[in-house]
């Protein structure tokens, strides 16, 4: 950690560390992730938070920082790094700077169509917990779980169903080689925006699409200065939860063994709830926006995508090295999406 990222550190544990005590007989457990108050995420650290006080009888307070309140993405990350937190989401996406081969959750169409199967895989898989799980030790993290937050959805201006119909659209995607030239092989012409530009440049023709989970499209209203909402099935989102390595490796047998009991309690909570997250979502973007066009890509139309990025696998391997090849091979034998 650089001195500026690890003074930054110091000064958020220490402003974390001010406000701890409210459960004066309490051990506290922090929990921050990435999104808002109601999103996937916070969805998740809510009944976390639930189950292991009441498994712990009130032993364990768990405090829980939404988005923005201690920082970026990375800072939260670098918190739990450092120590300073317990537990905080990490999406592949920013936790490529610390495990890079984490970055093949962003190869399009690598994970199955059937939820169930995700759902096995990114809870128990050898590769994600016996291979990656353990480059992330020595970046003082330790990898709790993984989840789909659903699946990703292209909201644009135009019909698209085809890779030719992405010709001349500015399609906005976050500032990642991998994400870039999937959208390049995609057809379409990917413009890196900062997430808080995304409302108005949709809305000035900066940009001519975006993608999200449909819950993400909702709360950030990208719906009201798009027309289509397309689901080509080429990726979901998918985020890690981490704890401090030191923490974890700390704790008593038994608390390891409530978190493992908690762990598989909420693997099956979070994909009920990420659903029917999503589901109510759209139907609230249906009512808001009746004329919105929602368009569910064929198997036919899918296999074209999935044809023209074919060799996005490879170009990460060639990127980032390392076992990376192995663990692709590996995750799309387990998922039943080898190519």
């Amino acid at each position: 950690m650089s001195l500026n990222k690890l003074f930054k550190a110091t000064l958020s544990a220490a402003a974390l560390f001010a406000v701890a005590g409210t459960a004066a007989h309490a051990e506290e457990w922090k929990f921050a992730h990435e999104e808002s108050p109601g999103d996937v995420q916070d969805l998740y650290a809510q009944e976390f938070k639930r189950l292991v006080e009441e498994k712990t009888d009130g032993d364990v307070s768990v405090t829980i920082y939404t988005y923005g309140q201690l920082g970026t993405e990375n800072d939260i990350t670098e918190l739990t790094a450092a120590g300073a937190v317990q537990f905080s989401n990490a999406s592949p996406g920013h936790l490529g700077t610390f495990v890079p081969e984490i970055q093949v959750f962003g190869v399009p169409y690598l994970l199955s169509q059937d939820n169930d199967v995700n759902k096995k895989v990114l809870s128990s898989s050898p590769t994600i917990y016996d291979g990656l799980g353990k480059d992330f030790e020595p970046k003082g993290l330790k990898l709790y779980t993984m989840y789909p937050e659903g699946e990703m959805v292209w909201t644009t201006k135009k019909e698209v169903t085809t890779p030719d119909d992405f010709d001349g659209v500015k399609f906005r995607v976050m500032t990642s080689p991998i994400l870039i030239e999937t959208y390049k092989s995609f057809g379409s012409d990917p413009v890196a925006l900062p997430w808080g530009e995304v409302y108005s440049g949709l809305q000035t023709s900066v940009i001519d699409a975006q993608v999200n989970p449909i819950f993400f499209v909702e709360s950030a209203k990208f719906y009201e200065v798009t027309d289509y909402l397309i689901y080509a099935g080429q990726q979901q989102y998918t985020t890690t939860v981490v704890s401090n390595a030191d923490f974890y490796a700390g704790l008593s047998d038994e608390r390891k063994e409530l978190l493992a009991e908690v762990k598989a309690e909420l693997d099956d909570f979070i994909y009920d709830a990420q659903t029917k997250a999503n589901e109510a979502a759209l139907d609230r973007i249906k009512e808001a926006k009746p004329e919105i066009e929602v368009i569910r890509l064929t198997d036919e139309q899918r296999e074209a995508f999935k044809e023209a990025s074919k060799g996005i696998g490879a170009s990460l391997v060639d990127e980032v090295g390392g076992d990376t090849q192995e663990v692709l091979d590996a995750l799309r034998k387990e998922f039943g999406t080898a190519m």
